[in-house]
């Protein structure tokens, strides 16, 4: 599993190194691109969950070929764009290429962890100066993080094994409508 995770990541890092600038200068901040990816991505889940084939089982992570990780890694590389849920990139990606819910949901949150790691660690780089002194705060902020999404993803997980994506499509929807109402009306 651990080399597939690294195939994941190779296009995801390519990709958001590549446009990094440019989504750094064009879309972070932009309210616009936010409230459009929320609400596409909202429809997107309900429509995938709609058309998508029921599938039981346990998780198998043979599902998942080299290619299929790179794939899912081009998936996430979606994510670069501002409001774009990388779980739900990589997840719908996964499912469209034939990977069973189980196995997908965990690949993908296990994907999360370097995925993340590297992008913090690029911002961390990129942003020394402005930390020195500060290293203490960090680690705890890290630590509790780190501790935060492990309950989190256990619950997730937990939720995902009885429902279905639906009720996130449905609650992207309705925070793309307040949050034109509370920012871009």
């Amino acid at each position: 599993v651990l080399k597939k995770l690294v195939v994941a990541v190779i296009p995801t890092g390519v990709i958001g190194l590549t446009v990094y600038k440019a989504v750094k200068s064009y879309l972070l901040g932009n309210l616009t691109v936010v409230l459009l990816s929320l609400l596409i991505g909202g429809i997107a889940l309900i429509v995938f969950e709609r058309f998508r084939a029921p599938t039981e089982g346990e998780v198998d992570f043979r599902e998942i070929t080299y290619r299929k990780a790179f794939l899912i890694g081009l998936f996430q590389a979606i994510a670069v764009i501002p409001g774009v849920s990388r779980s739900a990139a990589t997840i719908v990606g996964g499912s469209l290429i034939g990977i069973s819910k189980r196995t997908i949901v965990e690949f993908s949150f296990m994907l999360a962890v370097p995925t993340m790691l590297a992008a913090s660690a690029l911002e961390l780089v990129k942003g020394r100066a402005a930390l020195a002194g500060h290293y203490g705060l960090l680690a705890v902020g890290f630590v509790v993080s780190f501790i935060t999404a492990i309950v989190a993803i256990k619950t997730f997980l937990g939720y995902i094994k009885r429902h279905d994506f639906s009720v996130f499509g449905w609650y992207r929807i309705v925070l793309a409508v307040v949050y034109y109402l509370v920012f871009l009306r």
